[in-house]
């Protein structure tokens, strides 16, 4: 893709969200009522994975031992928002006997998405360490992400974890779900209104693009994004499996109905199809 014949505005008009969906401040505020209400539940919070600036994570455990773990990753354009705005998605995964923990991380521009994704890794290397002491199972962990999120989702799957600490299993992840999820960020450098905050470096662009990995070894990964969302999310979204291959990339689904931001609902409702299509995802990896 040539990034000189791509329009600024266009840009903007396809990567702003909260643009594409004006009613976006009544998510944000439903998500932060929702969010308060799950953390007067059964949970553990601000447990610290890492020394570094962002780096705690919230837990909420299965009411079972040896449970299986889904950790979430919210999104935000690796800019904005935090884990606190997120607990809404724990109570339905935790009714169903995931023990779920919802990760923060430092912000751009304090930080760069490189330091972002290694943060990440961070996490989940102190999750499969430590999770057992919550009742969860570090043999069955899956992780799953919304927008950045979703691309912080396909960079764990392409780590080499042993590399990271010889103690980790190679097949650390046994799925992965990226949620509207950016999967090469060349073309997010070149956004407009996400510039100044990202000061993302064509090689940085390159170093955290995914889908130009080689396709991780071991894992399932699923990407999915609403009907609603723009070209170039819809784009992204099909993007990883074009790379990776189906055998590694085995869900690939364009929600119909849904929107940038309803998507997480959705998939935080127990009555939503995408809950019912992450649970199934998870059982089959």
């Amino acid at each position: 893709m040539s990034m000189n014949n791509l329009d600024p505005g266009w840009l903007d008009r396809m990567y702003n969200n909260r643009q594409l969906v004006p009613e976006h401040g009544e998510f944000f505020a439903r998500w932060a009522t929702e969010s308060a209400r799950a953390r007067q539940g059964h949970c553990t919070l601000d447990l610290s994975y890492g020394a570094g600036q962002g780096e705690t994570l919230d837990i909420f455990p299965a009411n079972r031992p040896h449970a299986p773990v889904l950790v979430f990753i919210h999104g935000g354009y690796w800019r904005s928002l935090d884990k606190s705005d997120h607990s809404f998605v724990a109570p339905a995964f935790a009714a169903q006997g995931y023990c779920v923990v919802v990760v923060n991380y430092a912000l751009c521009p304090a930080v760069t998405i490189p330091q972002i994704s290694l943060q990440m890794v961070k996490a989940m290397a102190w999750v499969w360490h430590n999770i057992q002491a919550w009742g969860g199972d570090r043999d069955q962990l899956h992780v799953h992400g919304h927008s950045a999120g979703g691309h912080l989702v396909a960079m764990l799957m392409a780590c080499d974890w042993p590399l990271v600490d010889p103690q980790l299993p190679r097949h650390l992840i046994r799925s992965g779900m990226s949620i509207s999820g950016l999967h090469e960020l060349e073309t997010v450098r070149h956004v407009p209104f996400l510039q100044e905050a990202l000061q993302l470096t064509a090689d940085d662009a390159l170093r955290c693009s995914p889908a130009w990995m080689p396709a991780p070894a071991h894992g399932r990964c699923g990407c999915v994004v609403g009907g609603r969302e723009s070209d170039e999310f819809i784009r992204q979204n099909a993007l990883l499996a074009q790379s990776w291959g189906e055998d590694r990339v085995s869900l690939t689904a364009s929600l119909p109905g849904l929107h940038h931001f309803s998507i997480v609902e959705d998939y935080a409702n127990s009555n939503g199809g995408l809950h019912r299509i992450a649970l199934d995802f998870m059982s089959r990896a």
